[in-house]
Parts: structure tokens; C-alpha cells; sequence
């Protein structure tokens, strides 16, 4: 009998208890611009064979709320992550839901984004994740009363493909018809780890979506040397073009570590647990950690 009672009263507790479940803000809830993801097969988060879970087949895009924890200090200041999976998947634990802990845990709300996926098979693979972008910063800036965050302190962490992603939003106008939006979808402020084939090695330049007559805000830059799938030409590039156009930045070359660590540690390679050390001291720099 007393272990029937407790079984009902923790059934209870679970149910009466919403606040475990996490927010999500679904981005077009009236539907979504081309290209689109169709909605077979379902949407899936799976764990690898390197313990590390990642999601597919997302067709409806949405954003993930992550609070600080009680008692943290908040900075008011929110955070987009986009993370990376070459558009055929979402790496977004270890470059998505790690990295939404590590910011609340330094006061700032966190949103990790789920954007469409796969894309990797049409003509313009970042095309819709670009749009999911934009529209994310959108909401988060539309939302931000209700959220608790400084709608002048919303910014874009990108991890590799996600990196390639958050630097062509924040450089183009609207990938979609925006009329009815007020918001503004440029972020505050932007944090790009290892970005994805930002480099051009045929023009030996940036790729051509990336439009930097479009000033760019404040931006925090992470990046391996021995890098091959995204070279540290474009992270140099990037970098040198901002301070030749007197925009605050940062950036942080670690001779090994490879691609896609996230925020785990890699043997032998000091930048995988330097980086998120390097860019707290940044964002507290800046006003978006509270000192």
C-alpha cells in the first residue's frame, strides 16, 4: 500500500509539473517560405555510436528555450545557437543544447535552434536555414518583454554550418517577405566557431553571399588551424575585415583541434576547452555576462 502511494504521488508530481518541460517557439506557425522539408519521414533525435545525439528530418522549425538557472545573475542579453551537421542533420547537443546550458549558466537566456533540415540536396542549402535564422532573431527581439532579455542584447552563436548560416543572415536583407515584421533581424552581436566553408578558394576571397557592406555587429571568432572542412583562411578574412572597417572583434586560432568539437574537450588540442573561456571573458567584455 505505502509503495502505491508513493508511486501516485510521484506520478502526480510529474504530471503537475510543466515547468520541466521546455518552451518552444515555433518560428511559421502559418507556414514557411520555400524550400521547405517535408514532414516524411518524422523527425528524430538519435543517439551515435560516439554518444553524442543528433537530430534529423526537422520540418517544422522552432526554438528551444534554455533559462538560466535560479539564483544566476542575468545580464538581460539572449542568445540564438545555431548549430552545424553539414545541413544533412543537426549536431545540436555538443553544438546546440551544451552550448545553450554553458550561456545560462552565465545568466543569459538561450535558444537553440532547430532549424529545417536535411537541405543538403537542394540547389541552396543554407537558403531555408538562413530564413529560420533570421526569422529566430525576429521573434526572440519581438518576444523579448515576455522573455526577460534586452531587445538590444540578442545575439547568434554559429557552429559550422550553423557558423556559415548565422554570418549570411546577419549580412543580407530578408530571405522572405517580411512587410509585417517590425522587428529587426540583424543581431547585436555575433559568436562564429569554425564556420562553415566561409572561405572561397577558387576566388581565394569570402563566398560571395556573405555581403559585408552590410556592417556587421560586434563578433567573437573560434577556429582550429588544422581545419579542413572549414579552412582558417576564412575565419582570418572575416577577422581582417571587420577591423579594417573598426568593428570590435576577436578571434582565436589554436593550431590543432580539428573540426566539430563543439564544447568537448579533444586530446592534445587546448582550443575545444579554451574557446568558451576566451568568449565568456568576451561577452562580459561587451555587457552580455554580468560581472
Amino acid at each position: 500500500m505505502k509503495r502505491l502511494l508513493l508511486l501516485t504521488f510521484l506520478l502526480t508530481v510529474v504530471i503537475q509539473c510543466p515547468a520541466a518541460e521546455r518552451r518552444e517557439i515555433k518560428l511559421w506557425p502559418q507556414g514557411m517560405q520555400e524550400p521547405v522539408v517535408p514532414a516524411e519521414p518524422p523527425e528524430a533525435a538519435v543517439k551515435g555510436p560516439d554518444g553524442i545525439t543528433r537530430r534529423s528530418n526537422v520540418s517544422q522549425p522552432r526554438l528551444f528555450v534554455h533559462e538560466p538557472p535560479a539564483g544566476v545573475n542575468r545580464s538581460g542579453a539572449g542568445v540564438i545557437v545555431v548549430p552545424g551537421g553539414g545541413f544533412g542533420r543537426l549536431a545540436d547537443e555538443h553544438e546546440g543544447s551544451d552550448a545553450c546550458e554553458w550561456l545560462a549558466k552565465n545568466g543569459i537566456v538561450a535558444f537553440q535552434l532547430a532549424y529545417r533540415t536535411p537541405t543538403n540536396k537542394h540547389t541552396e542549402p543554407n537558403a531555408g536555414p538562413v530564413q529560420d535564422t533570421q526569422k529566430a532573431v525576429m521573434e526572440v527581439r519581438r518576444l523579448a518583454s515576455e522573455l526577460g532579455i534586452d531587445a538590444k542584447k540578442i545575439g547568434v552563436l554559429g557552429f559550422s554550418a550553423g557558423g556559415q548560416v548565422a554570418l549570411i543572415a546577419a549580412t543580407n536583407e530578408p530571405k522572405f517577405p517580411a512587410e509585417g515584421n517590425k522587428e529587426s533581424l540583424k543581431p547585436d552581436f555575433l559568436v562564429l566557431v569554425y564556420p562553415y566553408q566561409i572561405y572561397d578558394k577558387t576566388t581565394k576571397a569570402l563566398r560571395s553571399e556573405i555581403k559585408l557592406d552590410s556592417l556587421l555587429p560586434p563578433t567573437f571568432i573560434a577556429q582550429a588551424g588544422d581545419d579542413t572542412g572549414s579552412l582558417p583562411q576564412g575565419s582570418t578574412l572575416l577577422y581582417l575585415d571587420l577591423i579594417n572597417r573598426k568593428i570590435p572583434a576577436e578571434i582565436h586560432i589554436y593550431e590543432k583541434g580539428g573540426h566539430g568539437f563543439g564544447m568537448r574537450p579533444r586530446e592534445g588540442a587546448t582550443g575545444p576547452t579554451d574557446w568558451p573561456v576566451r568568449a565568456a571573458d568576451w561577452l562580459r567584455l561587451h555587457g552580455y555576462i554580468a560581472k
